[in-house]
């Protein structure tokens, strides 16, 4: 895939850590980089609709400023330099901020997101705003009043993106930047990370500050990043972090980071999926799991076989509670009003929130304690849990049952505070991407990385790209090849 090249979309295919490089090295300019992705977002946006908004006259200039010398922000980092897409939930200041509502379309933002001041302040070429669901209250990723991103891997069919960070993992998947933010509250980066085809982390709750980030719920939210692999995740998930985190890795170097993530998985204990938890994923999604679970058997993995005391959907009742609870509480003012121009399936799912007594607010929190001592119990001898993402692969929109939400696999991580990592595993008969979820204990994130990075070393699923891109793209023939090679 790398081959060096610096024409237009070739540089969009090229991950991160290689962009780094050779900006650093001068091989490559700010300007060259950022203007290779605007061109490819006014040429593909139309169709996928991932952005709300684009910066194309600020990055410019950010850029322009960066070659010239003239901006000397963390000039060193990985991050400098390098174009970024943000979820329409964090505020910029000047910048119309909409939380994924039509309500909100002419909202504009007067404060800046600590994160995003982060990321800024790291030399990041911010692109623009990426569509979310409404108010991130949903994980199909679809939208009807703002638009639902179109999922890049079927040019001619609508399916489903993943919500609710569906624009910023059209974005990443369809090379309309090379990394985004998303925020997560029941898989909110994983589930359209799995639909996508791209890699996403679920981080800790507490470990990267939300202010600035218009909530959902503010004990589940978590921002992370949705990236094409996982040594990019790795990367951006440091750069969040910020220097002085005590989490954050020891270098700030693509080799820095990437030793830090040696050893693999020889010795590890990596449980199963429970048996009573097969029941209703697709057969192709399983097929892929238990094929990752092979090759990560090969690599020097015990495979574990785990048998939980609840069932994975028994997180989803103390979960919303709290959600819906915390939900209503912020955005009252505008589910209560009927004539805000608001979807009515998430008004009517907030609205939940306001019976919701404190007492039941609590009982849902000792609930969740309950259930953290059991699972902690469980898997006291399991280095981390590997399930699928989610049930199926990316379902069209036309006549989707949305009656079963998508986030059996990820709600429980966010409900008992775990983090998880989401990438590409494997496909189906249709070429749709499915994908690996790996689940680990809070504030393990590099533990799950480390995984993760072991499988995509052995596998090559993280280097696919929609067929609608590599058959539109004419100067792209070494990365048409090498998807050829990876797909066959």
């Amino acid at each position: 895939m790398d081959n060096g090249g610096k024409n237009g979309d070739d540089l969009c295919f090229l991950p991160v850590s290689r962009l780094s490089e050779m900006r650093a090295t001068g091989k490559i300019s700010t300007a060259e980089i950022t203007e290779a992705y605007l061109s490819r977002i006014a040429k593909f946006d139309s169709k996928l609709n991932a952005y709300v908004e684009v910066y194309a006259k600020e990055a410019r200039l950010a850029a322009t400023s960066l070659d010239a010398g003239r901006d000397t922000r963390n000039d060193g980092g990985l991050a400098c330099g390098i174009p970024i897409a943000l979820k329409d939930l964090l505020e910029v200041d000047g910048k119309i901020t909409t939380a994924g509502s039509a309500h909100f379309r002419g909202r504009r933002s007067c404060v800046t997101a600590s994160l995003a001041r982060r990321l800024i302040s790291s030399g990041s070429i911010i692109l623009g705003k990426t569509q979310t669901v409404e108010f991130a209250y949903s994980g199909w990723g679809i939208n009807p009043q703002m638009g639902t991103p179109w999922n890049p891997w079927d040019e001619d069919i609508q399916r489903i993106p993943g919500g609710s960070s569906s624009g910023s993992a059209v974005a990443v998947s369809g090379s309309l930047a090379p990394w985004a933010i998303g925020t997560d509250t029941g898989g909110s980066v994983r589930l359209p990370a799995s639909f996508c085809g791209v890699t996403a982390l679920k981080t800790t709750a507490d470990q990267i500050a939300t202010d600035g980030i218009i909530p959902l719920s503010k004990t589940f939210d978590t921002p992370g990043p949705i990236t094409r692999s996982v040594l990019d995740a790795a990367i951006l998930y440091n750069v969040m972090l910020g220097s002085e985190s005590q989490f954050a890795f020891g270098s700030g170097t693509v080799i820095g980071i990437s030793r830090a993530l040696e050893g693999g998985v020889l010795g590890l204990k990596l449980g199963s999926l429970p048996k009573a938890e097969r029941e209703g994923v697709e057969a192709d999604v399983l097929e892929a799991y238990d094929r990752s679970l092979e090759t990560l058997s090969n690599l020097g993995a015990e495979i574990v076989e785990t048998n939980l005391p609840f069932r994975f959907q028994d997180c989803f009742g103390p979960h919303m509670s709290i959600v819906n609870s915390e939900a209503y509480a912020y955005f009252r003012d505008v589910i209560d009003d009927g004539s805000s121009l608001l979807d009515e399936s998430v008004r009517e799912g907030i609205s939940a929130g306001r019976t919701i007594s404190p007492q039941q607010y609590s009982d849902a929190f000792e609930q969740i304690s309950r259930f953290k001592a059991q699972i902690s119990g469980a898997l006291v001898n399991v280095d981390a849990l590997l399930t699928p993402t989610t049930l199926s692969v990316a379902l069209p929109v036309e006549g989707l049952d949305r009656s079963r939400p998508p986030s059996r696999f990820t709600r429980f991580v966010n409900t008992l505070g775990m983090c998880g990592l989401a990438l590409p595993n494997g496909k189906n008969a249709e070429d749709l991407p499915t994908s690996l979820q790996i689940v680990c204990r809070e504030h393990q994130e590099r533990l799950a990385l480390r995984i993760g990075l072991a499988f995509q070393q052995a596998t090559s699923w993280h280097l696919r790209r929609p067929t609608m891109f590599l058959d539109a793209d004419s100067n792209s023939q070494g990365v048409r090849q090498l998807d050829r090679r990876v797909r066959n």
